[in-house]
């Protein structure tokens, strides 16, 4: 068990790597995401931006990358993290379900695809940041 921090004038530095760790990881996840989009637009894959997606291959596609992505974000964020990688994954977790949530209510009467693809995304956050978290604590455990 790592000691807690019992110096004051430690803690405005601790909280600054802990915030740090999360939002690198919802960058990571963000910009990979929005990355291979843009990839798959510009090779025709998917239908150019802003028209509905129904195909639900496609949708799935889109649910695997991202994922993985998510993942590799939980991962980032429990490298990063001063302490309790898991812990910080998991709050990753929670910021993405709020944000995914947000989404789905945006999106929901705009047809732009089948709606439990947002869904999907919103209930997969957290036990994908979180898988993220446990990879990393297994690697600090070997």
């Amino acid at each position: 068990m790592t000691a807690q921090v019992t110096n004051p004038m430690l803690w405005p530095r601790r909280v600054m790597r802990s915030v740090t760790a999360v939002l690198a990881g919802f960058i990571v996840v963000v910009l990979l995401s929005i990355g291979v989009d843009a990839v798959l637009h510009a090779a025709k894959v998917y239908p150019p931006p802003g028209e509905p997606m129904n195909d639900p291959a496609l949708n799935l596609l889109a649910l695997a990358y991202r994922s993985v992505f998510t993942v590799l974000g939980g991962y980032v964020t429990a490298r990063l993290a001063p302490d309790t990688p898991a812990r910080h994954a998991f709050i990753l977790g929670v910021i993405g379900t709020a944000v995914g949530t947000a989404g789905v209510i945006a999106t929901w009467n705009l047809d732009l695809g089948p709606r439990w693809y947002p869904i999907a995304l919103a209930v997969t956050g957290l036990p994908l940041t979180w898988l993220g978290g446990l990879w990393r604590r297994a690697q600090m455990s070997r």
